[in-house]
């Protein structure tokens, strides 16, 4: 059975703002060494299907930058949505190209955004969910043993182990994103954290979201109808017009929402467990967490200078920057934009962004703003 790889391409990754803009999205970005985020995943996919089989979804507008970082792959596996709609569609819609291509494959989901350490310890989790997957139509997620009380994770409950597979699990319950507290309890009760890492059939995936979401599997049909025998990495002018009136049209919906929470609650999902250390990266203070740091705890890309300072990250490339007497700062300086703020609060940047927009600021976060 083929496997084949989809990677997640869309986001705008707004908690890395200034560094991240709409035109220059947290997957281009490189934060954590000489490769991109999207450059690091694909990397890390081709070895389990191949090129030919790694597909990426993105939006329209961030197609011929994307194919410009990884030209490794054939321009015909990438696929554009007309707009963003969440990752249920996202998914919905690969699984079309991939059911298309080899109506029994299984698919690999993977975000480009995460950072994953131990390439061999992944390859051997995502085969073992791959085999898994090759012979049931339940749903397989990737949980991950939580090093710290994350509060900005999703959980995984295990609950009976599957036999034969080892590190295999049926999913008692999702837990999101609890509190302090009830993170430690979790943890104490061995849940995973959820990495948004999925292994499954495309045709279970594609059965399912009939069963719990039928607007998208309604518009979906009608976009594989109109494509015929035709790929969707290439659309002609017809059926792209087809595929953007369908698209707008579904709900913008996660696919723990839309289709794994009931599915889980009937039984269908599987976890398995992760022996490699991973990341969302999903703010500023996940990358400081990552980060080489200084007997301080001081951590920072470019030029900068601590004195007296205690726990901070900064981000620099061009102007020196110099922490005095600080504890717990972030200072990320870009040509048109500099944020100052509180480590911990790292998350909030997202809502910066949108207050930001509302303010008519936005060409601050579309994209590199000229001097004068």
């Amino acid at each position: 059975m083929a496997c084949f790889c989809v990677i997640m391409a869309g986001g705008r990754g707004t908690r890395f703002w200034p560094l991240s803009r709409a035109r220059r999205p947290k997957q281009l970005l490189k934060i954590l060494g000489p490769k991109s985020l999207i450059r690091e995943a694909v990397e890390r996919a081709i070895p389990l299907g191949g090129a030919g089989r790694t597909l990426v979804v993105t939006v329209s507008e961030q197609l011929d930058d994307l194919a410009r970082e990884i030209p490794m792959l054939p321009r015909r596996n990438f696929l554009a949505e007309p707009v963003g709609r969440n990752t249920a569609p996202c998914i919905g819609l690969a699984a079309l190209e991939v059911s298309r291509r080899d109506p029994e494959a299984v698919m690999v989901v993977l975000p480009a955004d995460h950072w994953i350490a131990g390439r061999s310890a992944f390859r051997r989790t995502l085969r073992t969910a791959v085999r898994l997957a090759s012979r049931t139509d339940d749903l397989i997620t990737i949980g991950i043993r939580p090093g710290y009380p994350e509060t900005g994770y999703g959980y995984i409950v295990k609950g009976a182990p599957i036999k034969g597979s080892p590190g295999a699990f049926r999913v008692a319950a999702f837990k999101e994103k609890p509190n302090r507290r009830a993170a430690f309890g979790l943890i104490r009760r061995g849940a995973l954290w959820n990495s948004g890492i999925f292994v499954w059939r495309a045709a279970a995936w594609l059965s399912l979201l009939e069963r719990h979401q039928p607007k998208i599997a309604e518009r979906l049909d009608r976009i594989r109808s109109a494509a015929g025998r035709g790929s969707l990495a290439a659309p002609n002018p017809r059926l792209r017009r087809i595929l953007a009136r369908e698209y707008r049209a579904m709900p913008a919906i996660s696919a723990d929402h839309a289709v794994l929470e009931k599915a889980g609650a009937e039984g269908r999902i599987i976890v398995v467990a992760g022996e490699f250390a991973w990341s969302d990266v999903g703010s500023w203070a996940a990358v400081h967490r990552m980060m080489r740091r200084d007997r301080d705890g001081n951590a920072g890309n470019g030029r900068w200078v601590a004195v007296g300072a205690r726990d901070c990250l900064v981000h620099s490339p061009e102007r020196l920057v110099v922490l005095l007497g600080v504890r717990g700062v972030v200072v990320v300086d870009t040509p048109d934009a500099l944020l100052v703020g509180d480590l911990e609060r790292s998350q909030e940047v997202r809502d910066l962004v949108q207050l930001l927009e509302r303010r008519g600021y936005r060409a601050y976060t579309a994209g590199w703003r000229s001097e004068g």
